[in-house]
């Protein structure tokens, strides 16, 4: 027997990822981008409801407050991520709300003197205040160092070897938003699970007018088919006699969004009131927009991959970091209780339906605008179980972990030095947020746990997110362990020439900025 060839056992490196219909600068049909941009805009509402579900009444928030909330999120979402998709990075990414504010937040909830207030709904406007007062002052972070193109030079020191672990992590580190959420209501969610991988795998070549539409509408099709399943077991009566913890996971008509949503509510700056400022909450929402920062970069190499785009060079992500943090200030003074932060779950999405257009991401943003203005029908939307996004996360969350595992095939594997960066990088970046969470759920506090309130909200923090302690971990190790005579196998021959926008031809097709403004803006 022939001993096989060298190009028969190996795949060669590509810049692009293949087989995607639709990249960044192509456009699907105007029904067909419409009905996409319509399965984003549903894809986003997970986040945009789960987060103001969990944190408005335990600030004494009643429905009515949760509506607005949710309203003002998705609001400034499509704005920020019409802003994004024009003059930031420009690649096809929804610009969401983030968990990594959650610790500052629960923090500032807490405060005493919020807490010492009696009347329920004054200290919900309070807390919402000192909320925004301190995403207001942390945007800086964001802005300063992305328009300063600071981030841009701190960039130079990331290699694939150093980011594959902060992409890959951008998912895996979602772990605990996938199954565990499955497993609320198994009978919801593992149908859903398995209905939504068979049409968007096993049935991707059938095609109506040779269009795959069962591929590209997956997700689309299993929520409709699985919301309409979970409402018959509703209104049968199957969890009459549940607990009430399952009632709320499982039935349709738990989230009281649609009863409390106004016909039509247009939200507006500073509609809660004038922001108040304190050093102490400020601090510590500095921290989740560092580490917004971080997890918006690993997002924005992966949404670049699945839109079969170049890497971003460094000019263009530290423009669009700016341009977040400028969300983030979009998210203070209109009172969305969170910053922005890359929707991961829609990167998936890219790679899901392999359409990476730009438009199609335009369109969901104007989706969420006009869902948010018109409450009952965003309402009717939005009242989905939580249970079928967590099914949906496990896909797409395992997608985009796996477009940051194939930032290896540039690296040597076969290097022990690039072996150990890997694995600890990995390992730590899952174990250390792990035993933050673990340590905060018994003793209902973070392991910093000092006089300093500030300090202990720092770290918290930042230790919580598994790409940011990856990233410390891998780009230490990367750039003081035997950095000199291991650029090939860090993969920099292939890396650097994306550093600059002139680097690569290529870049001037997908990151030119509209309207001729790249005369006044010019790229380095």
């Amino acid at each position: 027997m022939e001993a096989p060839k060298p190009e028969e056992i190996s795949h060669p490196p590509m810049d692009q990822l293949q087989g995607l219909e639709y990249c960044i600068d192509s456009n699907p049909s105007w029904g067909e981008a419409i009905a996409l941009g319509f399965q984003h805009y549903i894809l986003a509402l997970g986040t945009a409801v789960m987060i103001p579900s969990f944190l408005v009444p335990l600030m004494g928030g009643n429905d009515d407050d949760k509506v607005r909330v949710v309203q003002t999120l998705l609001f400034v979402e499509g704005i920020n991520t019409l802003l994004q998709t024009l003059f930031g990075t420009r690649l096809p990414t929804v610009i969401g709300g983030s968990y990594a504010f959650m610790v500052p937040i629960i923090s500032i909830i807490h405060d005493k003197s919020l807490m010492s207030i009696d009347d329920p709904h004054q200290r919900f406007l309070n807390t919402m205040r000192a909320v925004q007062g301190a995403l207001i002052v942390a945007s800086s972070i964001q802005i300063i160092l992305g328009f300063s193109q600071m981030w841009a030079i701190c960039s130079r020191f990331f290699s694939p070897l150093g980011m594959a672990p902060v992409i890959a992590l951008v998912g895996f580190g979602m772990f605990d938003r996938g199954f565990p959420v499955v497993g609320r209501c198994v009978e919801i969610g593992v149908p859903m699970l398995i209905l939504f991988i068979i049409f968007s795998q096993y049935l991707k070549n059938f095609q109506v007018r040779q269009l795959p539409i069962i591929e590209r509408f997956a997700l689309l099709i299993s929520i409709t088919v699985i919301w309409a399943y979970a409402h018959l077991l509703t209104a049968s009566g199957a969890y009459r006699h549940r607990p009430e913890l399952t009632k709320v996971n499982c039935r349709t008509d738990q989230a009281n969004l649609i009863s409390s949503a106004p016909w039509i509510k247009i939200p507006y700056p500073l509609q809660w009131g004038a922001p108040t400022f304190d050093a102490g909450h400020s601090f510590g929402m500095m921290a989740a927009a560092l580490v917004s920062l971080i997890e918006s970069t690993g997002a924005y190499k992966a949404a670049s991959r699945l839109a079969s785009a170049t890497p971003p060079p460094a000019h263009i992500l530290s423009r669009g970091i700016g341009w977040q943090g400028l969300g983030i200030l979009l998210s203070g003074l209109f009172g969305t209780l969170t910053g922005s932060t890359v929707s991961v779950e829609n990167v998936g999405l890219l790679g899901s339906t392999r359409v990476g257009s730009r438009r199609v991401i335009q369109i969901s943003a104007g989706f969420m605008i006009f869902f948010s203005m018109l409450g009952k029908f965003g309402a009717l939307f939005a009242s989905i179980p939580f249970t079928i996004f967590g099914a949906v996360y496990c896909v797409l969350f395992g997608l985009v972990a796996s477009v940051g595992l194939s930032f290896l095939q540039f690296t040597n594997m076969n290097s022990m030095r690039n072996l150990f960066i890997t694995g600890v990088s990995f390992f730590l970046g899952l174990s250390i947020p792990e035993y933050f969470r673990e340590y905060t759920g018994k003793a209902l506090h973070g392991p910093a746990h000092t006089s300093a309130g500030w300090f202990d909200d720092f770290l918290n923090t930042i230790f919580f997110s598994s790409s940011t302690v990856a990233l410390i971990v891998a780009i230490f190790l990367d750039n003081t362990l035997d950095y000199k005579n291991s650029a090939r196998d860090r993969g920099m021959p292939w890396w650097v020439k994306f550093r600059n926008f002139k680097g690569d031809s290529r870049n001037e097709e997908f990151y030119t900025l509209p309207f001729n403004l790249d005369r006044f803006f010019p790229p380095s």
